[in-house]
């Protein structure tokens, strides 16, 4: 089997579980390549990894079974970006902090490349937010699993975004900015500008105003078969684009417009673990927090 792994800096008492991870795939005889970052890290901190190879680049990443995403959220959404239109299964091992992208715990690991190899796991397929513009941003890497976001830079006053749904009017938000959110976004960014949770194959857009000026401008739920373009205006000149965690400073002629992607992110889900679940678990509904 064929394994590809990109990660981050982890805290020192995750390192035997790490090590475990490398030492279970080494006596599965399994082929493995790692990010040349994560590769860089991994040796620093005297890892034992086996034989591996690296990549670089996501056009160097090897036609793996798998992707394991070693970190939180914002490494899995990275691993997202290396694997793009091959659709390679992405198994998050969450050493970050929330995890409602990487849900399995670092403890778990040996029993999760068992499940790999044994077939006992769940594909959920996620939607991604696709942009097109008049000129490249991204680097061939137009997509995201979260969200687009147009905002305006540190210093400036707020922007107006006028916004449209398949070329016709809809609204022009006077606001720091405008998220639009894919389902998998929904608890993210969007949820802390007021947007609703929205379960993972609902079919739709999220479009949340961030600190709108006009107080009853609220979040829209949109088909995700709409196409929703732009228009910026403000006294700056500059604004901030973003995918994810990927972000570029633009001006106010490019031309932006978001669609969904024709390809999708396969996320594994082990046994027992499922979407509403880790609503319950992460965001600690049904606890009294008051004890």
């Amino acid at each position: 089997m064929k394994i590809a792994i990109h990660g981050r800096n982890f805290r020192e008492e995750v390192k035997p579980h790490i090590e475990e991870l490398f030492t279970v795939l080494t006596e599965r005889e399994a082929e493995v390549q790692v990010s040349e970052q994560f590769a860089s890290f991994l040796e620093k901190n005297g890892i034992r990894t086996g034989r591996l190879q690296r990549f670089s680049h996501y056009r160097h990443i090897f036609d793996a079974d798998f992707v394991i995403s070693i970190g939180g959220d914002g490494t899995l959404l990275e691993t997202v970006a290396y694997v793009g239109a091959r659709e390679t299964p992405i198994l998050g091992i969450n050493t970050g902090r929330l995890g409602f992208l990487a849900t399995t715990a670092p403890g778990q690991i040996k029993e999760a490349v068992n499940s790999l190899y044994n077939n006992y796991f769940t594909l959920e397929e996620r939607s991604l937010i696709h942009l097109d513009t008049d000129r490249e941003l991204f680097d061939g890497l137009s997509f995201g699993l979260n969200e687009f976001t147009i905002t305006k830079r540190d210093t400036a006053s707020m922007i107006v975004v006028h916004t449209y749904i398949d070329g016709e009017y809809l609204n022009s938000y006077w606001a720091d900015g405008l998220i639009v959110a894919t389902p998998t976004g929904s608890t993210g960014y969007s949820l802390s500008c007021g947007g609703p949770v929205v379960l993972p194959q609902s079919g739709n857009f999220i479009i949340s105003p961030v600190s709108p000026h006009n107080l009853n401008v609220r979040p829209l739920v949109v088909s995700d078969n709409s196409v929703i373009s732009f228009e910026i205006q403000g006294r700056s000149k500059n604004y901030l684009v973003s995918l994810d965690s990927r972000s570029r400073v633009v001006d106010a002629g490019i031309q932006l417009a978001v669609r969904k992607e024709s390809f999708r992110a396969r996320l594994v889900q082990l046994d027992g673990n499922n979407f509403l679940q880790t609503l319950r678990n992460k965001l600690n509904w049904g606890l009294d927090v008051r004890n």
